[in-house]
């Protein structure tokens, strides 16, 4: 037998790094002696870093005690040194104690006399495979940040699911998910989504995730979240919605995606606008062609000031646009609330 304890789940500590809250994570020793007690002792090597409790004690036999181990963050720091893997080491001592008792039968918050570990006509086995990983929204927000695809996938697998690690946010309120698509990565993403990431999940400012990428022009991003159920239409506190986002910034491939996953093409901003008065605005007239093959309507009055796009053609000089929009029928007659007509 080369050991008197198992370690559950594994020899891997998991400890969660959360903003304002004590860092801690827990190990189970199980006792694999079917008839004997046996003493245990785990320390730190870095005894100002690390706190364990219970520290020693005694584990009957076949049965499993949880260890609480608490992390002390560098005065000044919101993270360790070195994440999501540490160099710091354990030392864990166990040695068979027969006739050894636990004096309260509720508790095994025994405190083990030290000669029990050093007495050398007593067999002590002695463990220093316990690792540390650290995990948390904080943890994997850096992460994200810096594109470590392996870390992520394996700080996501050990968090408790109660957690809910793949809906973590940055300190400023960044959802992990709006991390990866600011940092152009489909492949985080995708493994975002696989571990269960609310695809809707909105940032202070109100943004979805579908917005933020439409925004940027991400396309293969654009596909994936419709792929698994985005939706396409502006978000309550968003002032512009996917469409808008799009159209306004001349991505035509992404307006293109959500106007084949039903995206509502005469949908209105906050403010009042379709997404045809934007693209017509920015003069992008790809996109403006894309949304009047799909049937954008040329005579809605936006709500500041009742103008169509007809209107705001003419406003900017765009002569071609003007020429496009009323082959598409845009009555040059309707009057805007300061009542003119499109030119």
């Amino acid at each position: 037998m080369d050991r008197l304890v198992s370690l559950e789940p594994s020899n891997v500590v998991t400890i969660r790094i959360e903003a304002g809250q004590r860092c801690y994570g827990e190990l189970t020793l199980r006792n694999v002696m079917y008839t004997m007690p046996v003493a245990f002792r785990l320390q730190p090597v870095n005894k100002m870093r690390y706190a364990i409790r219970p520290q020693s004690g005694i584990i009957l036999p076949l049965t499993a005690l949880t260890l609480e181990i608490t992390y002390q963050l560098s005065p000044n720091s919101s993270l360790p040194d070195r994440f999501p893997h540490c160099d710091d080491s354990f030392i864990l001592q166990s040695v068979v104690a027969p006739g050894a008792a636990v004096k309260d039968p509720s508790s095994t918050y025994d405190s083990v006399p030290s000669e029990w570990f050093t007495n050398k006509k007593k067999q002590v086995y002695s463990d220093s495979g316990i690792r540390i990983m650290f995990a948390g929204s904080l943890i994997l927000a850096q992460l994200v940040t810096k594109g470590y695809m392996d870390e992520i996938r394996e700080v996501l697998e050990k968090s408790d699911p109660s957690w809910k690690a793949a809906d973590s946010v940055d300190a400023d309120g960044q959802s992990l998910l709006h991390l990866a698509i600011a940092q152009s990565r489909p492949d985080l993403v995708q493994l975002l989504l696989e571990f269960g990431s609310d695809i809707e999940a909105q940032i202070r400012a109100g943004c979805s995730p579908l917005e933020a990428a439409a925004a940027s022009g991400e396309g293969l991003i654009v596909e994936l979240l419709l792929a698994h159920k985005a939706i396409p239409e502006r978000s309550e506190s968003s002032t512009w919605g996917p469409i808008h986002l799009a159209a306004g910034n001349g991505h035509t491939e992404v307006l293109r995606h959500l106007l084949l996953k039903g995206a509502n093409v005469n949908a209105l901003t906050k403010d009042g606008n379709t997404a045809l008065h934007l693209a017509v605005e920015e003069r992008r007239r790809d996109c403006a062609r894309l949304l009047l093959a799909n049937g954008a309507s040329t005579n809605i009055r936006n709500a500041s000031d009742g103008n169509t796009p007809l209107h705001i053609a003419s406003g900017v000089g765009d002569e071609q646009m003007v020429k496009l929009l009323l082959h598409k029928g845009a009555n040059k007659d309707i009057r805007s609330k300061q009542g003119k007509t499109a030119y």
